[in-house]
């Protein structure tokens, strides 16, 4: 069992100050090594770790800062990831930030988490309609393509097996990619 599984079994047995001493600090580093694998992956950075870090600790640690165990919290976290991203992208986009974006080709591989030249404002409307329509695997895809996570550590934070897991991100995966060829 994980450190941040045992603090979470903690805080649902009645501990509160679990959550401020122990959990806290245990899921800055957490965002930190998430945010820090997922802009090791872009190559014009604009976002350095510790902003994204910080814009998304900020979303998930606000008033409604209720996770249902650790499957939820890192799902929250890549979701949390994925909206700053998308925000930093749209404001990039204005006219006064350097105007219209050109659509980018999109190679297989750069669906397995290596995303340096895809537009993120596309690709994230593309996850909104795989959440539409196949939520186990848009979760999957969104652990995988926004936290960066290993296929192993999605099994892990979801509680499904490693076949699963693979099994969900490769149809994720091609959906995506036959989506965006559209």
């Amino acid at each position: 069992m994980s450190d941040i599984e045992r603090i979470f079994e903690q805080i649902e047995a009645g501990n509160t100050l679990a959550f401020d001493e122990e959990l806290v600090p245990l899921l800055y580093d957490e965002l930190r090594a998430l945010a820090s694998r997922r802009l090791a992956k872009e190559p014009a950075r604009s976002l350095q770790t510790t902003e994204l870090v910080h814009e998304a600790y900020l979303r998930l640690v606000g008033p409604n800062r209720q996770w249902n165990g650790q499957a939820h919290f890192f799902g929250a976290a890549a979701e949390a990831m994925r909206r700053v991203l998308v925000d930093r992208a749209r404001k990039n986009r204005r006219v006064k930030h350097g105007g219209e974006m050109q659509r980018m080709p999109l190679n297989e591989s750069d669906l397995g988490g290596n995303s340096s030249s895809v537009d993120i404002l596309i690709i994230n409307d593309l996850f909104d309609r795989l959440e539409q329509l196949h939520p186990k695997e848009a979760q999957v895809a969104k652990l995988r393509y926004f936290a960066s996570f290993r296929l192993e550590e999605i099994a892990d934070a979801l509680d499904i097996s490693v076949g699963a897991v693979h099994k969900y991100w490769m149809f994720a995966r091609a959906w995506l990619y036959r989506e965006y060829q559209k």
